[in-house]
């Protein structure tokens, strides 16, 4: 029987501009698709995830562009240890491709299948897809990663314009898919979940976005942001495409806001330990109160804050929050109730379609003020100031929190003015300990 190469889908649910699976149908092979549903991964989720539901329905849509070559992708559920130990004693297959993946866990999990496969002669190969650059690729002249986005980003735009892209066309040699290959059909069902109410937001990246993504994207009540967060998660665009057709703009904006992206990606590569502790460690130090009462105000929507409200219920009922709104209900938890970032992070990581581990964490303890590049822990933002700057119509106010006006609506749980004290003389406390 002829030797496989199995490309393995991961973060890059899509046929076209796919750099392993390019490689994976040129390697010579006849070529294996395959998707695990990672069981370490699925059953900590709860049983109406949205998200399984949009990886469910990119893998009809790859099953789809497949179908011309007889081909579908090979869907399992398990451990990934567990599914290739089975594919590699039933399948002649000589070599297994996917793309790189930069988080901790998806790093360890690498490592064991890359041993797994070596001790059974099976060749591993991962490539770059889902960032223009990655790891050390752009570092300071010492060799060290930066620490400040500005730096970078002028360090990544010069690196960018001194080479074209590279282009994969990878849905122009789908012939090389194996048509022999068994079905493997699989439910939601099976796989423990339901159908979510949630749908994914509509993604927008037309010129009119682009050009005007400066002026306009710090407003939530308009529709100016291209909410492609979801589909970079999961790699239903090509990343390289996004950035070509941003950097032909004259407006740069939205491209750095690509860029940080690929920012917080690398720090996180350097810093596997900003996961769970803040880069600036002595803010490990802070005597967080942890309320579990204001803690769960603060998730539904009940602050009595209009701005904060409004954005969590926004993520509660869409899986989105606009980002201007995120930093201000990043800084209300951790500043004005003097909860731990983390709480946020792992109540953003179950409720957020378009979570990335590395811009979540890097973005919460930008607001707490104890991650690269952060924000000065003094710096508290005023909920009432954000509304006169951001919605001063109420649009959005009035679109997620209706009842603010009503006399059922809850009392501001805390003054502006005592929290920001309160928060001042705790983060000084923390950090003026020898």
């Amino acid at each position: 029987m002829e030797k496989l190469t199995v490309f393995w889908f991961r973060r890059d649910l899509r046929i076209e501009d796919n750099c392993g699976l390019y490689h994976a149908l040129k390697s010579g092979n006849k070529v294996f698709p395959i998707f695990i549903f990672d069981e370490d991964i699925i059953e900590r989720l709860p049983p109406q995830d949205a998200r399984i539901d949009y990886i469910y329905n990119a893998l009809g849509n790859l099953d789809i562009a497949m179908k011309e070559n007889r081909c579908t992708v090979g869907i399992y559920k398990g451990t990934p240890k567990a599914i290739f130990s089975k594919l590699i004693t039933t399948y002649p297959i000589e070599k297994v491709i996917c793309n790189h993946d930069y988080e901790p866990y998806a790093r360890e999990r690498d490592t064991e299948i890359a041993a797994l496969l070596r001790a059974q002669q099976v060749d591993f190969e991962t490539y770059k897809d889902q960032v223009i650059f990655e790891k050390s690729e752009v570092v300071k002249s010492d060799g060290f990663p930066y620490k400040v986005n500005t730096p970078y980003w002028r360090s990544w735009e010069t690196r960018f314009h001194q080479n074209a892209l590279p282009s994969f066309p990878s849905e122009k040699h789908l012939h090389h898919l194996w048509d022999a290959m068994p079905t493997s059909p699989i439910s939601l069902e099976d796989l423990g979940f339901t159908s979510s109410t949630i749908a994914p937001p509509k993604t927008n990246t037309d010129e009119k976005t682009i050009d005007s993504y400066e002026e306009v994207r710090n407003f939530p009540s308009l529709d100016a942001t291209s909410k492609m967060g979801t589909a970079l998660r999961f790699g239903t665009v090509s990343i390289r495409k996004l950035v070509t057709k941003a950097a032909q703009r004259k407006n740069n904006t939205y491209l750095k806001e690509l860029v940080w992206r690929e920012f917080f990606m690398q720090i996180l590569w350097h810093f596997p330990h900003t996961q769970k502790q803040s880069f600036k460690p002595q803010y490990d130090r802070i005597e967080w109160r942890n309320a579990p009462e204001d803690f769960e105000k603060w998730c539904a929507g009940q602050t009595g804050y209009p701005l904060v409200d409004a954005g969590m219920r926004e993520l509660n009922q869409t899986g989105f929050m606009h980002n201007r709104v995120r930093m201000l209900v990043g800084s209300f938890l951790c500043k004005h109730l003097l909860i731990d970032w983390r709480w946020g992070e792992a109540y953003f990581a179950e409720k957020l379609l378009d979570y990335e581990m590395s811009s979540n964490v890097g973005n919460w303890q930008w607001v707490a003020g104890c991650g690269v590049d952060a924000a000065p822990y003094f710096r508290i933002f005023n909920p009432s100031e954000q509304i006169k700057k951001f919605d001063k119509e109420l649009l959005y106010i009035k679109k997620w929190v209706p009842d603010f006006q009503d006399l059922t609506y809850p009392a501001p749980m805390v003054d502006h003015k005592f929290a920001r004290e309160r928060c001042l003389m705790t983060y000084k406390a923390a950090l003026n300990q020898e």
